[in-house]
């Protein structure tokens, strides 16, 4: 790993380290305090989307709907008096485990390109390595608060891990179709807010998709 890329990972991980208990903390308190996060995170969202993709009306119009959906299923999600903070838990670290399990796999490791027409610097191993860190994350998570976890679990976390990750590659894509190389620079070492949790966003949609698919909590089922 060059020097550059190692500063780059400090820089993560010093971000993380600061933002991360305070994020667990409002999902864990819930009410207004969730609330609040979420109304921030959605502004936040929705001014940098705005900026990214140069004020254009209809790509504007796209991106306060698709933060908007986001947020609400987040908010969806946390409602669950049995398992609202589970599963968010649950989703923060299957998340977080395709995003840092694809930057060190892939700095590490390297190989192959997974889209290098959309991402240059995205791999297989990145992917593949981000996969089983969700698979991972996510499974210890629920097995933790919910006394146990299946097989299933595990698989579902992998697949909400390749959601998430897809999320991250069509940021990037937007990006690039409108030359820009991060959505801000509010976050050292991971640039705006929506390079942080692009993921997330997307992970969030599908998770409350499948659940109204299933009609029942998914994950709940599982464990």
């Amino acid at each position: 790993m060059s020097e550059k890329s190692d500063n780059t990972l400090k820089l993560r991980v010093l971000s993380a380290v600061v933002l991360a208990p305070l994020v667990l903390a409002a999902i864990a308190v819930g009410g207004w305090v969730y609330l609040g996060l979420l109304s921030v995170l959605g502004v936040l969202l929705v001014l940098e989307w705005t900026k990214m993709v140069q004020g254009r009306l209809a790509w504007v119009a796209f991106g306060a709907v698709y933060v908007a959906a986001s947020c609400a299923a987040l908010w969806v999600l946390r409602q669950d008096q049995a398992w609202g903070l589970t599963v968010l838990f649950w989703l923060v670290a299957v998340v977080w485990g395709a995003d840092t399990g694809g930057y060190v796999f892939g700095k590490s490791i390297g190989g192959p390109k997974l889209a290098p027409a959309i991402s240059p610097n995205k791999t297989w191993s990145g992917f593949l390595g981000g996969t089983a860190l969700s698979a991972v994350g996510g499974w210890a998570v629920v097995f933790v608060m919910a006394d146990g976890a299946g097989l299933g679990v595990a698989v579902f976390s992998a697949a909400t891990g390749v959601v998430s990750q897809v999320g991250d590659l069509f940021e990037s894509w937007v990006k690039r179709r409108f030359g820009v190389k991060d959505s801000g620079a509010i976050i050292p070492g991971h640039g705006g807010v929506f390079d942080r949790v692009d993921g997330l966003v997307a992970a969030a949609i599908g998770v409350v998709l499948m659940n109204m698919a299933l009609q029942g909590n998914v994950l709940a089922w599982l464990a």
